[in-house]
């Protein structure tokens, strides 16, 4: 039996969340809807501008492995934190949601990664990441035992800006796939794939990763097309599965031929987006690692969005076991 279901690697980031107006972003120089990556100075000048904060142990992948603890599936990660106050807090965060996390902490600078996260009337979340101590998790990192005992290997994106991290993703994955074990990605942010296409379509067509989570957005970015049909069409080439989100239409799940559609959850109101992709990659990896269909993996996923846009910061705060059991999908 695999000691884990879901093992995760990313980013160690403390989300940093405010509410801000649109003129904000354009007297600040802040891309909308993006991850802006950004030095010392900058995160020292946007902190000093920001209003009421919330803090929230975040990261995509620490999100995707809290929301398939919260749904009851086991959970490991892998992340780089210093051994400073906002590493503490990060360490005891994704205990506390019962994910297994035992990278060891970086001794001194840099300190702990943290994003500060602007969140507009829209609900949409411009993110601004310091990237911290996450850019020193490397090889070393990989513990062996998670990597070939998890029935699926899942990283983001983002991770492809520090290089020693590569390193470490495919080592995990070269172990993992010697295990019989499957790796999969979320292609994180459409300026992210403009950096890294060609890696990142390697790594797909060379089978190094086997389920791709993506937006409409970053596919469309990924194939340079602006026509959604026609990124379909290729992803469905280039991997094993794709699950593609589409905001209030859904997703799409392809798999070779197959094509399932998922509705959205109804939602009474839409408070902020960020960590949407997370849980919905937290749904379906919970169903899909429990043996279940593509329809109800999709189904899981779309659930767990659904109630994370409702709120102010990216990880459950419903037991998410309980709701998909109440909504039918368990």
């Amino acid at each position: 039996m695999p000691d884990y279901d879901v093992l995760c690697i990313g980013n160690a980031i403390v989300d940093i969340i405010a509410q801000c107006e649109e003129e904000f972003l354009e007297t600040n120089g802040i891309i909308k809807g993006a991850m802006n990556l950004i030095d010392t100075q900058r995160a020292e000048l946007l902190y000093s501008r920001m209003g009421p904060a919330i803090e929230a142990s975040g990261g995509s992948a620490g999100n995707t492995a809290a929301g398939v603890a919260s749904f009851g599936g086991r959970a490991a990660f892998f992340g780089k934190v210093s051994n400073d106050a906002l590493g503490e807090i990060y360490a005891h965060d994704i205990h506390a949601q019962g994910v297994a996390f035992d990278t060891r902490p970086l001794q001194g600078e840099p300190p702990t990664a943290r994003s500060m996260i602007f969140v507009t009337p829209d609900g949409e979340r411009s993110m601004n990441t310091y990237l911290g101590a996450c850019v020193e998790l490397g090889p070393e990192d990989v513990e062996a035992d998670k990597a070939s005992g998890a029935k699926v290997t899942y990283f983001e994106g983002y991770l492809w800006d520090p290089p020693r991290a590569k390193e470490a993703i495919r080592q995990t994955a070269k172990l993992a796939h010697a295990a019989g074990r499957e790796v999969s990605m979320t292609l994180s942010d459409s300026f992210c794939v403009d950096r890294y296409r060609d890696e990142f379509l390697d790594l797909m067509r060379s089978g190094t990763v086997d389920i791709v989570f993506a937006n409409s957005h970053e596919i469309k970015s990924l194939y340079q097309t602006p026509s959604f049909e026609e990124a379909l069409a290729q992803i469905r080439k280039d991997c094993r599965i794709a699950a593609v989100t589409r905001s209030e239409k859904g997703s799409v799940i392809v798999r070779g031929d197959e094509t399932v559609v998922i509705q959205a959850t109804a939602i009474k109101e839409l408070v902020d987006t960020t960590g949407a992709g997370d849980l919905y990659a937290a749904g379906f990896l919970h169903g899909y690692t429990q043996g279940r269909d593509l329809q109800t993996c999709g189904d899981l996923g779309s659930l767990a969005a659904g109630l994370v846009i409702q709120q102010i910061g990216p990880r459950p705060r419903q037991n998410l076991r309980k709701e998909a059991e109440w909504a039918g999908l368990l």
